[in-house]
This record gives C-alpha cells, structure tokens and sequence, in this order.
C-alpha cells in the first residue's frame, strides 16, 4: 500500500489530516481481516512546484527565503510536526518512509528508461513525458486528452520546447527562474532536480516492486499526479495495471464549499483548531469517522466543540461500564495479564465487519458502537467487544476502559512487579509478597487486595 504523503514545508492541514485519518481506517481494516500491510509513504522535499503541475516555485525553496533557512532544515522541522499530528491523531506509522531528496539515483535510472522507451524527451529547460505515446494516459480520471492542459505555462524559460500542453517535467534544468535552485544534482541531462510526479513512481518500485495493490492520496491528485504517476510506472515497466486499487479521500471544505487549502491561506492545523484550544486530537478523528471518506466533508469551528462533545459522551458511556463490579474484576485481571481478552460477541463481530468491510463505512460502525453501550450484554463482554472496534476506530478506548478510574498507566517494571506478587501470594510467600507491596509502595504504586483482586493507584504525592 502506498499513500501520498506531504510536501513538507508547512504544517499539514485538517483536510491534509482527513485523508490520512481514512488511510489509517483502511490500514486497520486490512490488518484486522488477516492481512499483512506493507505500507509505503512518501516525503517530498524537492520539485513539488506551487502548482500540482509543473509552474511558480518549488514549495520547499519559497517557504525557504520566507523563513530564511535552508530547504532541508525546513523540511526537516515540517516532517517532525507532520509526523507529531500523526501521533496525536493515533495514525499508525508507515513501514517506511521514503524521502524524495534521498532517492535521487532511483529517480535519474528511471527517467533514463522512459527515454529509452521513448516517452521521454530533452529539450533546453528540462527533461519531458511525452503524454500522448501512452496509450490510455487519462484512464484514470476519465478525462479527455484535449482537456490536459494543466501542463501549459506562459513562461519562455519553461516550456517553450513543449511538444504538448499536457507533457510534464521528468527532470528541471538549471536555467531561467530555477537557475538558482538550491538542492541540486548532476544527471545526463545537466545539473538539476526532479518533477514531482516521477519522485513517487520510482519510491513505489523501489519499495513495492513493478506491481502492487493499493494506492491511496486525496483526490486532487486523480487529474494531475496520479495519472502521470500511472503513465511513467506502467510506461516503464510495461505491466498494466500497474496498480489494483486506487482510493481517494474528499476535500474537506469549509462551510460554503470551499476547498481548505494552503494556497488558499485558509487552512487550519489541528494545533490551532484542537489542542490550543484544549480540544482532544481524536476529536478530530472523531468528527472524520462520522463522514464517509468518499463525500465531501463541511468544516466550521463549531464542530471541533460539537466533536469533543461526542467523544466525551462516548468516554463517559465506557466509564460507566468499567465501573460495575462484574467488569472491574475483569478489567484488574486482564490489565495484571492473567489472562487475555475474550474474543468479542460474534453477533456483534459480524455486523462490525459487514460495515466496516462495506467501503469502510465507519459511521454506521460508530451507530453500532452506541447500540452495543445499550444492549443488554455482560459489562465485561462489552468491554472485549469495545476494545475488538477500537483496532480499527483508533479512539483510545482502552485508556478509557482500563485507566478510567486511576488515569495512570503502571510501567512495564511495575506491572511484572504485581504480576510477582500475585504468583507469591498464590504460593502463600507472603514474606516475598509483603517486600514487593512496599518496594511498590516506595515507588508510588498503591496497592489494595480486595474480594475483587488486586487494585492500585498512583500516589500523586
């Protein structure tokens, strides 16, 4: 699987965020039907221009001279705060990372092959796709040929020797306005550095191979990047379909339809949005299960409170159950590793997986969820069913379930501490069972022995 990361050089936005929350539901999804996901991600560092075609600046190299650093240590800052949003929303990490300026080679081979195939060709301002010699090269978007021309451009310096208007850069040449060009290498074309769209297409061979089975971005790449990411691959390697499965996340658009976008200057990060306003970074996923990643998703202030709103509800109802007796038995022997969590009800497991499976239809699974808090089941039993979801809903259930109480996590060297216990008191050692409660007890571990099991607390003091 493979999924089109950031340009790194600015924070990501909420509509940026949106379509990695859907990856995420589709990784998890994937993994909890038995499969192994070798997931690939990208970040791109060099050639990603203003526009998603190839005009205006390198993005990179205008936040440069804005911020008065180097391109590199501004990507370097941009992917740690992408990578930091990615935590905070609970996203699962890729396998790999792969970054464009570090694959370079890989990039130079394949362009070498693409002109040996004939499709592409050098002109003075750099190295193009030839569009039109691949057969079926709008397949993708369904578009006609006569109405790519999102290539075209008014500067004489870049793409003058356009043959036409739908071609696209392979490799940027040093001259005119990018004869200043920072990040730069040598090829056999001259000094220079990548377009955007063939970083991608070489990083997915290298790490997936000539074929694979899904491609993941947001759909303003459908016209642009991913039809010209498909024309180089398959104009390459000559295997078609090069990819099985595209999938492609909505715009989020600001209430009244507008796209949000960086360009625009109307984006907000989930930073400015939720935590500087005390607002929990899984509301935000929250809000993004309730929409389907296929329809367009209306954003306005309000729905970050309304969001933490739902979510708090959802906590509370978790909590509650926790609580009763019967489930807090259970919930101390599972967190002391006594024993596993059941496997969940199978009636409840099947419409979970008849919904998620139905085009990650994850709201219809958030309406199951708040079916499930009002049946009748055994606490206990809905907790495992609670936890089953949450590998795939990534709402943090579990620090709800098992920590509601306390809101204290015990370290790994605690919990084998307790666990030591329990099997001394099992063998009436209750000398080496009374020195583990006070060596526990001087680190701040409480602990209390009930008909219940065994419970604990963190002393604050």
């Amino acid at each position: 699987m493979y999924a089109c990361g950031p340009t790194v050089y600015n924070f990501p936005h909420l509509g940026n965020l949106r379509t990695y929350i859907f990856e995420d539901i589709l990784k998890r999804v994937l993994i909890y039907n038995g499969l192994k996901v070798n997931h690939v991600m990208n970040i791109t560092d060099v050639g990603h221009m203003t526009s998603d075609a190839d005009e205006g600046e390198d993005k990179l190299e205008k936040e440069a001279k804005i911020e008065n650093k180097g391109p590199l240590e501004i990507a370097d800052f941009y992917t740690q705060a992408f990578k930091k949003d990615l935590s905070d929303l609970n996203i699962l990490p890729p396998n790999v990372y792969c970054v464009a300026s570090k694959h370079i080679q890989e990039q130079i081979e394949l362009i070498k092959k693409l002109a040996e195939k004939g499709f592409a060709y050098d002109t003075p301002e750099a190295v193009y796709f030839e569009a039109r010699k691949f057969k079926g090269y709008t397949k993708l978007s369904g578009q006609e040929i006569a109405e790519k021309v999102v290539g075209a451009r008014e500067e004489v310096e870049i793409g003058a020797h356009k043959k036409h208007p739908e071609d696209f850069v392979l490799w940027f040449k040093l001259v005119g306005k990018y004869k200043n060009h920072i990040l730069r290498w040598a090829s056999p074309w001259g000094e220079g550095f990548p377009g955007w769209h063939i970083e991608c297409s070489a990083m997915s061979i290298k790490y997936l191979g000539e074929q694979f089975d899904i491609h993941c971005g947001g759909v303003d790449h459908i016209n642009v990047h991913h039809t010209n990411e498909i024309a180089q691959s398959e104009g390459v390697t000559g295997k078609k379909p090069w990819v099985k499965y595209w999938l492609h996340g909505e715009f989020l658009v600001i209430r009244g339809g507008e796209k949000m976008a960086k360009s625009a200057g109307n984006f907000l990060t989930l930073n400015n949005s939720f935590i500087e306003k005390n607002l929990n970074p899984l509301a935000y996923r929250y809000a993004v299960l309730q929409t389907h990643y296929r329809k367009q998703m209306e954003y306005a202030n309000e729905i970050a409170q309304s969001a933490q709103n739902g979510l708090d509800n959802l906590y509370e109802e978790i909590e509650k159950i926790s609580y009763l007796s019967d489930a807090n038995k259970f919930l101390n022997r599972v967190r002391l590793r006594f024993f596993k969590i059941p496997k969940p009800n199978k009636i409840f497991q099947e419409k979970f997986l008849s919904k998620i499976n139905n085009d990650l239809n994850t709201s219809e699974v958030l309406a199951l969820t708040h079916e499930l808090l009002k049946s009748d089941l055994p606490p206990q039993e809905k907790l495992a069913i609670l936890l089953d979801f949450d590998k795939v809903l990534g709402l943090d259930f579990a620090k709800h379930i098992f920590y509601s109480q306390t809101e204290q996590i015990l370290t790994p060297a605690h919990k084998d501490l307790i666990e030591q216990r329990e099997k001394a008191r099992a063998e009436k050692n209750w000398q080496k069972a009374d020195e583990i409660r006070k060596q526990l007890e001087r680190e701040g571990v409480i602990l209390e022995d009930t008909q219940e099991g065994t419970k604990w607390h963190i002393d604050k003091k």
